[in-house]
């Protein structure tokens, strides 16, 4: 079986494709950098070519509101029109949870453009909703800093390791296409300052964290249901943060 993998020289995308192909599947990761660009359309038809299932990991190059929206409407249009030209019988797109909750967030708004996309196009499809990934809570730390503190909500995530993604992508990608979304978390919900607290702590960072509500999260305010699953059976991953996190900064230290 051949699977395209869109966006497959990244976090994710190069994980699965790993994983597929110890699993004995022939794999194309696809992106820029190996001569597959969904916005531009060089070398999608040739990549596509008796694919069986496309599984779209891509992420946009730019966060600012039009660029986010641009990016993720043309490779969708495009990366859709080039399936089904090539007769792929499953399309797989990892998006986020949420991404229905918060529409001051200009990302959000440019995930839920994809995954119309997707749901009006005639190709089998599994929707993938996502939790914050564990290797993003440092970014997302920094990206509060308001001075000398770090100012972020109290309100609940329930982050998800990638490798948890990657093993939830692989199955999903194997399986009978949804036509619906699923959701994807990790095994706790832990409030966002509480995340960015131990994430600093284990790093020997001192800097200051202050619950916020009103604390905004790349451009929206969050509540307890803003960023966790709302589905009764979200499928659940089962490495938790901080065990992550200190497998993480051994990693780090072994190679130091």
């Amino acid at each position: 079986m051949k699977i395209v993998i869109i966006g497959g020289t990244g976090l994710i995308g190069s994980k699965l494709a790993e994983l597929l192909r110890t699993e004995g599947h022939d794999v194309l990761a696809a992106s820029p950098r190996n001569g597959v660009n969904t916005i531009t359309r060089q070398g999608l038809a040739e990549a596509l070519s008796d694919a069986t299932v496309v599984v779209d990991v891509a992420n946009a190059p730019s966060f600012e509101d039009r660029a986010v929206l641009e990016f993720f409407e043309t490779a969708g249009r495009n990366l859709l029109a080039a399936e089904a030209a090539a007769g792929v019988g499953h399309h797989v797109a990892l998006s986020v949870v949420g991404a229905d909750r918060v529409p001051d967030s200009g990302y959000m708004r440019a995930k839920l453009a994809q995954e119309k996309l997707i749901r009006g196009a005639k190709i089998p499809y599994t929707i993938v909703r996502s939790t914050q990934f564990f290797e993003f809570i440092g970014a997302i730390t920094q990206s509060a800093m308001d001075g000398d503190e770090i100012r972020l909500s109290p309100a609940l995530l329930q982050p998800v390791a990638s490798d948890d993604v990657v093993a939830g992508l692989a199955r999903i990608a194997m399986a009978t296409p949804a036509n619906s979304i699923v959701e994807l978390a990790g095994p706790d919900k832990i409030p966002l300052d509480e995340l960015a607290r131990f994430y600093l702590a284990a790093n020997g960072d001192g800097r200051q964290v202050v619950a916020d509500v009103h604390a905004r999260y790349f451009g929206t305010e969050l509540d307890d249901r803003s960023l966790t699953p709302a589905s009764a059976a979200p499928v659940l991953g089962s490495i938790r943060f901080e065990d992550w996190l200190h497998r993480d900064l051994a990693k780090h230290a072994a190679v130091r």
